[in-house]
């Protein structure tokens, strides 16, 4: 195979994990996870959000859009990506790598918040802490999965499973593509429901 006929290929690939977000079942979880976003906000709550690796930078990404500018300023919305780098050493050190991001919501945490954890092959042992945690802890749970869904298929108040493919990478540019949209969605409701973005002052009445 030449370099660009392998090439032709990944992109078709990377085609295929987007079409995965037209899916019926995607499209369903995306309007969920974004309108409990949203009802997270105007309550007073925070996201929290984690993952391993790739997914971790996806965390981050995903809180940055919150709480910088999305598309348009507006005010900041309150979302933590659990990635403290002392934390983490602390923790894995101390309790182990299992139990860093369940920590995290323990001390963050609180009734009324949401938690995404974000796993491509839904085995990740932290990330089923995390969850498990969240919920004994009265916090919403998401879960971002892939291939089979994994040890955390079923388990979260949402979930979403990016199956067919092999590898992380795909199912990563899945989510990702997902959280962009979920973001735009939280912003269309909280800022601007009739089409045009409403002032900061409005936006923080609306939220109250």
């Amino acid at each position: 195979m030449n370099v660009k006929t392998a090439i032709e290929e990944s992109v078709d690939e990377a085609l295929c994990a987007i079409e995965s977000l037209k899916r019926p079942e995607s499209l369903s979880f995306i309007e969920s996870v974004s309108s409990c976003l949203a009802e997270c906000f105007q309550r007073g709550n925070k996201l929290l959000i984690a993952g391993n690796g790739g997914s971790m930078c996806d965390a981050m990404h995903c809180a940055e859009e919150f709480t910088g500018v999305f598309r348009e300023k507006r005010r900041a919305l309150p979302a933590i990506a659990l990635s403290d780098v002392g934390h983490l050493t602390c923790v894995g050190n101390d309790l182990g790598y299992e139990q860093v991001f369940a920590r995290s919501i323990e001390a963050w945490g609180r009734p009324g918040d949401v938690f995404i954890g974000l796993t491509t092959s839904g085995n990740s042992p932290n990330i089923i802490h995390a969850i498990q945690r969240a919920k004994e802890l009265g916090l919403s749970t998401v879960a971002f999965l892939g291939k089979s869904g994994g040890k955390l298929k079923g388990i979260g108040d949402l979930e979403w499973i990016v199956s067919g493919f092999r590898y992380s990478d795909r199912v990563q540019e899945a989510h990702m593509a997902a959280l962009h949209i979920i973001i735009e969605q939280v912003e269309r409701i909280l800022f601007y429901p009739h089409g045009g973005l409403i002032t900061e002052n409005e936006s923080i009445k609306a939220s109250q």
